[in-house]
């Protein structure tokens, strides 16, 4: 059928991005050289030699049987040189260049004098140079000289953020999420709800003069005050329930009420509903229905969240388009919703239907009306004002959304926009639709998408926000959409567009929804959004509600990004338990752990994973406090913020993607890694070389969460030369975290992960660090978009409670690790010992990065799933589905951790 469809260009001017920021640097060589160097008129032709007949013939009849593959078969992307597959650590900067970072670590020389601590004892410490006893402190030499001006995208010294500070102002925080399992309480679900109840009663005040009266809040440059008749605006620190909006009096001016909020740049909230808020006898909603499936517990513990904190922050946001406007999910906040929701069940023959109703647009075109209802290219375009047509928008901080197109009364093809400085990744979304009537089906096209297959495919729903629910309590982002499914279209581009290759097919993303209210305010997503102005929030809460007496925490600025943004470095442990000799050698002489997230901004997971991360290491939990002693941690919870605040999938400002720029990273166009990596060269230079580098991902073609390693012989096992990976001895030390992980948290599939070392990873983050800085426990974690397959929540889409999970569960796993590797620091039970020396001894197959696919897995369609490795890579080359498990030897597997750093080659 696709056959029938002639090739076409996308309706749009240039397939180049909407958004243009001038780089400081132009690359001589790569996509963006390449891009710069395009004909204007290139994105319009379409080559005709670009016949991808063959390709389509060859994908849409596959051969059922995949046992019948060569057997001799071998990746040419698995890296077979044994040179290059051993770690050597290089300098690669002088120690005088690393100087740079030594006010970034000032934990390896506070003597902490000046800190009221909690416990004291006989003999004081005091610092003289040297430091007599088994620690050595080593630094790397005098402090920086901290000139500003040669820091313009380089470091940016900022003021400290002292741990010390008075207990009285500051209370500890409570955030338990050291539960190794979430148990439902019907007691507490049942509280929940009751408040629930009342608070609906008092959102049930908000008249329509109310509501109308917060439609396009405008933030001006005036003295802020309150205007009368609202008690707050929004209410801070909420929790489940929320009231979003309380009010005694109607207020009686517009434009009064919307201008007098705050002050500083000009800032709107997005159109709210001007129907008023529903009560809960006029509505039959999806959320309802959806109770219905199963509590589950919700979260104890106070939020991260604050609307007006957010709003602040905004304002010192810098983006591309200059954005003026909020979403109203990041300014009320997100909640796991008290509902499980399953992973959708595919009707038979959806895809052939949805192609057939597309080849109808050729036949009858007289249907279709193709009218242009949103578009970025044509910013004075008419807003259509007929009540039957959607409105859309997408210009605040993270949206994606270029251009939609009416096809038919209830039916619409919207364009997403590439990735800045690119002509291409297109895959995040995240937009607002209003207008909608409740009851009326309405399906959404997203027509220019471009890798081969998606999780769409086998159950995964993208994600939407009402604001009416919000305001009735409910503000949480739901899965929905019905006649789910991913397919090519016959939209395409030129070879020249596409580098060289052969014209690349787009594919398209459809599903239909029926909106449960009347001219409502929703908002669509690819996955759970999480802005850079979301974590600064994150960590500005953090900051002031922690006990600066026991947690020693600080936020420190690593870089300036390309707009001019602050890339975040943030700093936890233990404080040392008194100011003396013993207790501060110990707090300097604690192992490091480098965590880092989001280089890739359309993997939103990965930041929810890093939230669950970040506020079990705040937390007041024991095992956090025993986690704390036991490691520092140096975590860039966001190394792309550029991508993030402007809406791309996968490339920073300067059009590429920042996690294959870790072998020689650029200053001036890649300056967050570049001084991510800076820091772990410094670490190394100052023999505090890290115990475990973790790199946090999302994966939207393969489910449930695991790790990508780094190992000699499993990668020359895969070469099928088995003659020599038998010859090579290697510590299977590599291999503990994730095993541990696999039996403490219930979304990670120990079977999914990898050790394979591929040439097309070599400037990744986990290969480079592994290699270069001499890290053995260097990995990249990838949380699934969709769902679990396996374990607790198998058949569930996964959710941000789940994400957090992983997060906090990610973080008891480094403490079982510091166990195993330093038992004798421990007073344990034996049978704890026990258990573990079981969980390393235990045997486990380790699979192909690109082929693995559990039994009954998702069933065939007309384009099979590329199982590709690391974070969904478009160009991987596949491994042979016979490739087989490597498992390694009862010997490997009880090597001592002593003898981590050995590896022993023929």
């Amino acid at each position: 059928m696709r056959k029938c469809f002639p090739k076409n260009r996308l309706p749009l001017p240039t397939i180049k991005s909407s958004f243009h920021f001038q780089l400081p640097v132009i690359p001589v060589t790569g996509p963006v050289a390449q891009l710069y160097s395009l004909p204007p008129e290139v994105d319009d032709v379409v080559d005709e030699s670009d016949d991808n007949d063959d390709i389509d013939l060859e994908a849409e009849n596959e051969t059922e049987n995949e046992d019948e593959v060569d057997q001799n078969f071998k990746n040419d992307d698995i890296e077979t040189d044994i040179n290059k597959l051993k770690p050597q650590q290089e300098p690669g900067r002088t120690i005088e260049e690393l100087k740079m970072y030594e006010h970034l670590f000032p934990e390896l020389v506070d003597d902490f004098q000046d800190y009221d601590l909690i416990s004291k004892e006989p003999k004081p410490f005091v610092f003289e140079g040297k430091v007599r006893g088994p620690i050595v402190v080593p630094t790397a030499g005098e402090e920086a000289s901290g000139n500003p001006g040669n820091l313009k995208k380089g470091v940016v010294r900022k003021a400290n953020v002292s741990p010390k500070g008075d207990e009285g102002d500051r209370k500890p925080t409570c955030m338990d999420l050291a539960k190794e399992d979430m148990k439902d309480n019907d007691r507490t679900s049942q509280q929940q709800l009751g408040d629930q109840n009342r608070t609906i009663s008092s959102a049930q005040g908000l008249n329509n003069d109310i509501v109308k009266a917060l439609d396009r809040i405008t933030l001006q440059n005036i003295p802020s005050q309150t205007a009368p008749g609202f008690t707050a605006g929004a209410k801070k620190d909420y929790s489940l329930p929320l009231t979003v909006l309380t009010c005694t009096k109607a207020c009686p001016h517009m434009a009064t009420c919307g201008n007098v909020l705050f002050e500083g740049r000009t800032v709107q909230l997005g159109k709210l509903c001007c129907t008023g808020v529903e009560t809960e006898d006029d509505e039959d909603t999806e959320s309802t229905s959806s109770v219905e499936q199963g509590s589950v517990e919700v979260s104890d513990g106070p939020t991260l969240h604050d609307s007006d904190l957010y709003i602040e922050i905004v304002k010192s946001t810098k983006s591309v388009p200059e954005y003026s406007e909020v979403a109203y999910p990041d300014y009320f906040g997100h909640i796991p919703p008290p509902f499980k929701e399953p992973i959708l069940e595919r009707p038979y023959g959806v895809q052939r239907t949805k192609i057939a109703q597309d080849i109808e647009r050729l036949i009858h075109q007289s249907d279709i009306i193709d009218r242009v209802v949103y578009d970025l290219d044509s910013p004075n375009y008419t807003i259509p004002e007929e009540g039957d047509i959607l409105k859309f928008n997408s210009k605040f901080e993270s949206g994606n959304l270029r251009k939609v197109i009416q096809i038919r009364k209830n039916e619409y093809d919207l364009i997403l926009n590439s990735d800045i400085n690119s002509n291409h990744y297109h895959q995040w979304f995240y937009f607002e639709v209003s207008g909608m009537r409740p009851g009326v089906a309405y399906r959404f096209n997203i027509i220019n998408c471009e890798k081969s297959n998606s999780q769409f495919n086998y159950g995964m729903q993208p994600l939407m926000y009402s604001v009416q629910e919000a305001l009735n309590a409910r503000p949480w982002w739901i899965r929905v959409g019905t006649d789910i499914c991913y397919y090519k279209n016959h939209f395409s581009r030129s070879s020249v567009a596409a580098g060289g290759q052969k014209g690349k097919s787009y594919y398209t993303i459809t599903f239909t929804v029926s909106f449960p209210h009347k001219d409502d305010v929703c908002y669509f997503a690819y996955h759970y959004p999480y802005t850079y102005s979301t974590l600064q929030m994150h960590l500005q809460k953090l900051e002031s509600a922690h006990n600066p007496q026991q947690i020693y925490f600080r936020k420190d600025v690593l870089c300036e990004t390309l707009s001019g943004n602050t890339c975040p470095l943030v700093t936890i442990t233990a404080m040392p338990e008194s100011n003396y000799y013993e207790h501060i050698c110990q707090f300097r002489n604690r192992p490091y752990v480098f965590l880092s997230a989001r280089v890739h901004p359309g993997e939103t997971n990965a930041s929810w994973v890093m939230k669950g991360t970040l506020e079990y290491l705040m937390s007041n939990n024991p095992t956090a406090q025993s986690l704390r002693e036991s490691y520092i941690f140096k975590i860039v919870p966001m190394l792309n913020p550029d991508g993030v605040i402007n809406g791309n999938h996968r490339c920073s400002l300067s059009g590429e993607d920042l996690n294959r720029q870790w072998q020689s990273p650029n200053p001036d166009l890649h300056p967050t890694i570049y001084h991510a990596k800076g820091l772990l060269q410094y670490l190394a230079a100052v023999k505090h070389l890290p115990l475990v580098y973790c790199d946090y991902h999302g994966h939207s073609r393969k489910k449930n969460v695991f790790m990508y390693g780094c190992s000699i012989k499993e990668t020359v096992w895969h070469t099928n030369d088995n003659a020599t990976s038998c010859d090579i001895v290697e510590d299977a030390g590599y291999r503990t975290l994730p095993k541990i992980l696999s039996h403490i948290a219930p979304a990670f599939c120990m079977s999914s992960c990898s050790f394979v070392v591929e040439k097309s990873k070599e400037s990744t983050a986990r290969v480079v660090v592994w290699r270069e800085i001499g890290v053995q426990r260097s990995y990249t974690m990838e949380s699934t978009l969709c769902g679990c397959d396996q374990g607790k929540y198998k058949g569930l889409q996964i959710g941000t409670r789940e994400l957090e999970e992983m997060g906090a569960k990610f973080c008891v796993g480094l403490l079982r690790l510091k166990r195993l590797t330093s038992p004798l620091e421990y007073n344990l039970p034996s049978s704890l010992l026990d258990f573990e020396n079981d969980l390393i001894e235990s045997n486990c197959k380790v699979t192909s990065p690109t082929t693995y696919v559990l039994d009954e897995d998702e069933p065939r369609f007309l384009e099979e799933v590329d199982y590709s490795a690391e974070s969904n890579d478009d160009l991987d080359t596949e491994l042979a589905e016979n490739a087989g498990d490597y498992e390694p030897s009862a010997q490997e597997e009880v090597l001592s951790d002593s003898e981590l750093s050995r590896t022993y080659l023929p």
